[in-house]
Parts: C-alpha cells; sequence; structure tokens
C-alpha cells in the first residue's frame, strides 16, 4: 500500500466501512478490534488509520451501524491491550533492538527522541503521545525498552486509551452527522489528519533545527 492509497482510503473511511459492515456484519467489531489493536500495539504497522478511524466510526454509530456502547467498549480494550502488547515486546526486546544501524524499524535515532519526549513529559508521555501518529505506536514499546514499571505504565496507558478513544469517537458520534461536517466528510477527516501529524511535525521540525545548529 503507497501512501495515495492509504490517503484515499482515509478520505472515503465512509465508503469503506460501509463495505466492510455489509460484507461482515457483527464481525465487523472483531476487524475494528484487530485494527486498532495493529495500530497501537505493533511497532510495524503505524500507518493504520487511528485518529480519523475512530471519528469515522463513530460517524456511522451516530446513524445506526453500530452499537456506540459496544464499540466504545471494542475500541478501548483495543486500545490498552494493544499498548501492553507493544510494552512487554519492547521489555523483552530491550535496547538490543537498536544496536544495528541499519535497521528498518528500531532505529537509534528513534529511540533517542523518545527518551527526551519521556524526559520532557513524564509518564504523561504514554497519554501524550496517543494522539500523535507512529509516535502512538512507538512510545510504549520504548516504555518497554526504558523498564518503566509495568503498574505506572498500564494507569497511564488506561488513561491515555479511555481519553483518546473517546474523545475521537464521540466527537464523531455528536458531530458527525451535522449537515456542515456530513457534506464534507472528507475534508473533515483530511483536516483531523492534518491536526494529528502536527505535533509530530513540529517536534520533527524543532528536531532539525537543534541539529543544524549543533
Amino acid at each position: 500500500m503507497d501512501l495515495s492509497d492509504i490517503f484515499n482510503f482515509l478520505l472515503h473511511l465512509d465508503r469503506y466501512l460501509n463495505n466492510v459492515i455489509d460484507k461482515f456484519g457483527f464481525f465487523t467489531y472483531l476487524i475494528l478490534f484487530l485494527v486498532i489493536f495493529a495500530e497501537t500495539g505493533l511497532v510495524v504497522t503505524p500507518f493504520l488509520p487511528g485518529d480519523s478511524l475512530l471519528f469515522a466510526l463513530g460517524t456511522l454509530a451516530a446513524g445506526g451501524s453500530f452499537n456506540i456502547i459496544l464499540l466504545f467498549a471494542v475500541l478501548f480494550l483495543a486500545s490498552v491491550v494493544g499498548d501492553t502488547v507493544n510494552y512487554w515486546v519492547g521489555n523483552f526486546i530491550g535496547a538490543k533492538a537498536f544496536e544495528k544501524p541499519d535497521a528498518r524499524f528500531f532505529k537509534k535515532e528513534y529511540l533517542q527522541r523518545t527518551e527526551r519526549f519521556y524526559e520532557k513529559h513524564g509518564g504523561k508521555a504514554i497519554v501524550l503521545g496517543r494522539f500523535i501518529p507512529i509516535v502512538r505506536t512507538f512510545v510504549p514499546f520504548v516504555a518497554g525498552v526504558g523498564n518503566m514499571s509495568y503498574p505506572r505504565f498500564l494507569f497511564f496507558n488506561v488513561v491515555g486509551g479511555f481519553v483518546w478513544v473517546s474523545l475521537f469517537l464521540f466527537a464523531g458520534y455528536f458531530f458527525g452527522n451535522l449537515p456542515l461536517v456530513k457534506d464534507n466528510f472528507s475534508l473533515a477527516i483530511l483536516g483531523i489528519v492534518v491536526v494529528s501529524i502536527l505535533p509530530g511535525l513540529y517536534e520533527y521540525t524543532k528536531h532539525r533545527l537543534r541539529k543544524a545548529q549543533n
């Protein structure tokens, strides 16, 4: 899947999701669980939709395609289980995963950048990372690598998962079917994608400027 395919999928989430619902019915809940689990729990799948998917699902739930309470429970559980698995994989693998200079996913630069993120925000990094694409996939892994105590990680994991899923899912549920949003759904999704990547873009730009000055 190239970049154009990803953007096409994101901009037409409502269409694709309706097709999935028509084909799989109740098993769509399981599919959505696996998507959110993979997006938060597997370092190799950070490209999967997160914020925009939750918003689109909330919109469809408002239209009667999903039971909003069951949907919330499934997605919240997936987000917590995903981060938990990611944490323990990082804890098991350890910093040695970053020792290879030509590693595709485990670059030393990622580890150092995330460590600075932790130094700045402490345990809140687990919560804040939920709202930054790619970072939300990588933060729990690095928490495991850095041997953060699991009870402390679990607290921030649950809080972060609850806030993240609640914010985007219920935003879609309450606002997604407003005529202004419904008639411009693709623009609304694009806006969510852009806003989601702004924090990461800011941090990347700041990092590059600091590197250029040194």
